[in-house]
């Protein structure tokens, strides 16, 4: 794939950032770099690895899901917000 202006003009756009001009042909340079670097692993062959592959013997190894219940938490979390009310976070309305 090759990086270009365009292709960086649409990156901008879905991802609602704004490259100064100045910073454009670096930019374009280091996509142009990422986007080589992953088409290199393409090249390697997969066909003999299982889907599911693990460096780990036995795959990855699990916990107990313990839940845990912190009630110091939601206050703290909540004294940082510009509004709260009964525990929840209150928002502008964007739905009439």
């Amino acid at each position: 794939m090759h990086i270009d202006l365009t292709v960086l003009e649409k990156l901008e756009k879905l991802s609602h950032l704004r490259i100064a001009e100045s910073k454009r042909e670096e930019v374009i340079r280091q996509l142009s770099e990422i986007v080589s670097y992953v088409e290199n692993l393409s090249e390697l062959d997969t066909t003999h690895l299982d889907a599911s592959f693990s460096t780990l013997e036995g795959g990855t190894p699990m916990r107990e899901d313990i839940p845990v219940s912190d009630t110091t938490a939601a206050p703290s979390i909540l004294s940082h917000a510009p509004m709260s009310m009964d525990g929840f976070f209150v928002v502008p309305a964007i739905i009439e």
